[in-house]
């Protein structure tokens, strides 16, 4: 039986009954249109969400460049750099050498005797003609009496004899005399002539005799340490030693050279140049005395290859002991004007020499330069300007072409005739 419709129902209610949707909706009766319509707000959702999260990391990247500083160069090797300038370098040969006495006086008694008096004290600067030692002058001066006398007596007979011959002659003028009379007076006279000569002689002898009591120094010098005491008796021709006199004003000091700067030392004294000679004390480091070089041996020393030079030196604070050890500085010439650079800067690559310059945009080039002379804190070089900026430590961390950072720069140290360490020219040695 069917049901009418009643129109007070519900619309839900009917269109549920009917299949429908509620609310009577007719484009809700499409199922597909329906579920394209519950999806729409569903991708939409999604899309947002996307350009959210693309925005934030748009965002994040460009606030995170926009705080960080832009990178910096790496920095160069530290390192150590002087300035080349040009002056004056004296070259030197330097040797080690000896200091020697002009003269050593070892004294000896002369004559026998008792040692009187010693008048000298240990280590006492003595003069020429100052008394040192008085030997027992009594029996000297009793045979110089007696040779006095004789010589006395003789020549009283030469005068004699003198004025019987020109008496022999007188009257052999008037023929009163043989002339074998005269000649024979002649001949007394000759022969008293010559016995007067040898008491003359025995009269010096025994002077010189009576001298050598009083021994006194032949030279100015040092006196050693005392060898006699007074009450002594010494002997004459032996071999013990009364004292020892040393010269040390001025004093010469012996030094080898090898044979290879010979050359250049024999054409610097055929110019009539006077070469100047330096003393150092054993560590090299203390001026002792400057003086000039006197003479060179004739013959090279084949066991070292080496010929002795001597050089004088006024020795006027005393500086010089005899046969202390020094070392010797000779100077050779003087090189004006020459670009002079630290000699720690000149590095060598086999026999080739370079220096690592710094160039103005911060990096180190090689630079072959050619030595002329050096010595411990510059070297003359050739090839190289004065004025530029040269390495002179942290070698171990460049190369050429390398990015420096220059810690500190200092100029040359002055040398040469502006002045060294040690007291006269800065020293070099030639090659």
């Amino acid at each position: 039986m069917a049901r009418e419709h009643d129109p007070g129902a519900d619309p839900a209610s009917a269109a549920a009954a009917s299949g429908g949707p509620p609310g009577g909706d007719p484009t809700n009766l499409d199922p597909a249109r329906g579920d394209r319509a519950g999806r729409q707000p569903h991708r939409g959702r999604w899309l947002v969400a996307v350009a959210l999260l693309v925005v934030a990391i748009v965002l994040i990247v460009l606030l995170t460049r926009g705080g960080r500083t832009p990178p910096r160069a790496a920095p160069g090797a530290a390192v150590a750099a002087a300035q080349a300038r040009s002056g004056d370098m004296n070259v030197y040969v330097y040797a080690i050498g000896t200091v020697t006495p002009q003269y050593t006086v070892s004294i000896y008694s002369q004559v026998t005797g008792q040692i009187m008096a010693v008048h000298y004290q240990e280590g006492q600067m003595v003069r020429p003609g100052e008394a040192l030692i008085d030997i027992d002058p009594r029996p000297y001066q009793s045979t110089l009496q007696q040779a006095e006398g004789a010589l006395k007596r003789d020549m009283g007979a030469l005068a004699e004899a003198r004025i019987d011959l020109q008496r022999y002659r007188d009257a052999y003028a008037r023929n009163g005399i043989a002339k074998q009379q005269l000649d024979d007076q002649e001949q007394t006279v000759v022969q008293d002539e010559g016995t007067v000569e040898a008491d003359q002689g025995t009269v010096a002898y025994d002077r010189v005799q009576l001298e050598y009591c009083h021994i006194v120094s032949p030279i100015s010098g040092r006196v050693g340490l005392r060898l006699v005491d007074p009450g002594n008796t010494v002997f004459a021709g032996s071999g013990s030693t009364l004292a020892v006199v040393t010269q040390l004003q001025p004093i010469t000091v012996v030094f080898d050279v090898s044979e290879d700067d010979l050359p250049r030392v024999q054409t610097q004294l055929q110019s009539n140049r006077q070469l100047a000679v330096d003393a150092f004390d054993r560590t090299n480091e203390r001026q002792l005395d400057s003086g000039v070089l006197t003479a060179y041996d004739n013959l090279v020393d084949t066991s070292t290859g080496t010929v002795k030079f001597r050089a004088r030196f006024p020795n006027s604070a005393l500086a010089l002991f005899p046969n202390q050890f020094v070392n010797a500085r000779l100077l050779l010439q003087t090189l004006h004007q020459v670009t002079l650079v630290p000699s720690a800067a000149v590095q060598y690559d086999g026999t080739s020499a370079f220096v690592y310059v710094v160039q103005a945009n911060g990096t180190v080039a090689v630079h072959p330069v050619m030595v002329v002379a050096n010595d411990q804190q510059n070297s003359a070089v050739q090839g190289l300007n004065a004025g530029a900026t040269v390495v002179t430590g942290g070698f171990e961390r460049i190369e050429n072409g390398a990015r420096v950072t220059v810690e500190n720069t200092s100029a040359v140290p002055a040398g040469g005739a502006a002045g060294a360490a040690g007291g006269t020219a800065a020293t070099g040695t030639a090659r």
